[in-house]
């Protein structure tokens, strides 16, 4: 995979979706060909366009090979070098349909508050979305005459699990396939926080007297949709480092302060956490449960939430009970509580929630 040079630090990579959707396209243009290429193009769920290199390319006619390395970038992720193997082969009796498994190396979903069905592979829906939209555009006709199963593997999944929080998570025999753009950010690395610094600065600069910032690209295209008469430079991806985008705000006399994310970020903001990334800080379940006792949920399902290993699961819970406004309002209203605690009422507060999909449920405004 080739890449320009970029300053140490802020070199940035591939997910392991992105890795995996470029293994199952060059696998299916090996199916359909005989010949599985050395490199590939394939489309991110971000509709960037990247050149990967193909690698132990098998074709027998009825079944396909291939592998891509991992490449993190700058970000120290336990997946780097990780190799996304797919495997495609010919489903007769499933004709337009492509279906997607996991072989070695990829988790398998054991609890429920992940977004996925339980006894599923543990790959991720944009993910998922995005390595069917390359197969099926890699496999154009073929798909009106058979199916196609995609499995993808890790042979070093397991090990590098280990690594993890997955076991944690009731996600058992390998890592996850993630990524919602297919790029990996060094959220990790000094010169990351440093961008987030630099960004709020910039956002000072403007005059406007306020500053966004969102816990990842998702986020921020939440609220940019949300706010669309802001200009781009007040926007600030700040990632895990809220200590730091806070710190600078405070330097630059910034009065405006907007956060916009979902509920586990939220929920470590509110539980007084300054670092939210996923190896420095375990969420609170017990503030989740705390918020949904106060909204009126029952003591056995409040109990459930405590008990269970992702803020996601108290969100799915509230779904199904018709309380989603009602709890994530109580989430965002224990974030401004709780910054404005630690930070004196320095700065006004308005805080949007988004769902998994992007889409607003709840707000909490502090002036």
């Amino acid at each position: 995979m080739m890449k320009k040079a970029a300053t140490r630090g802020t070199r940035t990579g591939f997910t392991t979706g992105a890795c995996a959707a470029a293994a199952a396209r060059a696998a299916t243009l090996g199916l359909i060909s005989g010949h599985v290429p050395e490199s590939v193009e394939c489309v991110l769920p971000n509709g960037d366009l990247v050149n990967f290199t193909v690698l132990n390319g098998l074709s027998d006619g009825k079944s396909a090979h291939a592998m891509v390395i991992k490449d993190a970038g700058d970000d120290p992720d336990c997946t780097d070098k990780a190799h996304l193997t797919a495997d495609v082969f010919l489903r007769q009796d499933l004709p337009g349909k492509i279906i997607l498994s996991g072989g070695v190396g990829v988790g398998t979903v054991t609890m429920p508050g992940l977004g996925l069905e339980v006894g599923t592979a543990a790959i991720n829906p944009v993910p998922r979305k995005n390595i069917a939209e390359n197969v099926r555009a890699a496999a154009l006709s073929l798909l009106d005459e058979t199916g196609l199963e995609v499995r993808i593997s890790v042979p070093q999944g397991l090990e590098m699990a280990k690594k993890t929080l997955n076991a944690r998570l009731g996600i058992l025999g390998g890592i996850s396939i993630l990524g919602t753009t297919g790029i990996v950010k060094p959220y990790s690395t000094a010169a990351y926080r440093a961008s987030v610094v630099q960004g709020v600065q910039v956002a000072a600069s403007l005059g406007l007297g306020g500053v966004v910032l969102t816990t990842g690209g998702r986020t921020e295209k939440f609220v940019m949709e949300e706010m669309p008469d802001l200009p781009a430079a007040v926007f600030v991806q700040m990632g895990d480092f809220l200590s730091y985008a806070i710190s600078a705000v405070i330097r630059h006399g910034i009065k405006h302060v907007v956060i916009g994310g979902m509920v586990g970020k939220l929920t470590k903001i509110a539980q007084g956490e300054t670092i939210t990334h996923a190896g420095r800080a375990e969420v609170d379940t017990g503030l989740l449960a705390e918020l949904a006792a106060a909204i009126g949920v029952n003591t056995d399902i409040c109990n459930d939430i405590r008990h269970a290993e992702t803020a996601r699961y108290a969100s799915e819970r509230m779904e199904q009970l018709g309380l989603v406004t009602e709890f994530h309002t109580a989430l965002a209203e224990r974030v401004v509580h709780t910054l404005n605690s630690r930070y004196c009422d320095q700065f006004s507060l308005h805080v949007l929630v988004c769902d998994f999909d992007g889409r607003k449920i709840a707000e909490a405004i502090c002036p």
